[in-house]
């Protein structure tokens, strides 16, 4: 079974997210906040990380940047699931090294569509 870290510091989409997955059978961890997401991250070496964006701190753009960066992070894939919806985030989130880039509210068949796809390239 696979392990998804997500990093959001909204209680109610990391509580939805997780019940998506859960029910897709994926073993599901989460962060608050951009620091605590790397520190998980580095601790429990994850399949996969949802990501998102607007967080206290250090914001899901720069905590991309370090886990993709890092030796020990650099193979996770990160997905981006924000509700910034510009296509100029998009390109930046890609330029800081994640895998994809979603836009909230997220269907369960897309999000699921590109863990999917995301895995498979691991």
């Amino acid at each position: 079974m696979a392990q998804i870290l997500i990093v959001d510091d909204s209680p109610t989409e990391a509580h939805v997210l997780k019940g998506i997955l859960e029910k897709n059978g994926f073993e599901v961890e989460t962060a608050e906040n951009g620091t605590e997401g790397i520190e998980r991250a580095k601790e429990l070496k994850p399949d996969l990380i949802l990501m998102d964006v607007v967080m206290p701190g250090l914001n899901g753009f720069q905590a991309t940047r370090q886990l993709t960066k890092d030796t020990d992070t650099k193979e996770i894939p990160v997905i981006i699931v924000t509700t910034k919806d510009q296509e100029t985030d998009r390109v930046w989130g890609l330029r800081q090294g994640a895998r994809d880039f979603l836009t909230k509210p997220v269907s369960e068949k897309l999000l699921m569509e590109k863990i999917s796809n995301a895995l498979e390239l691991v």
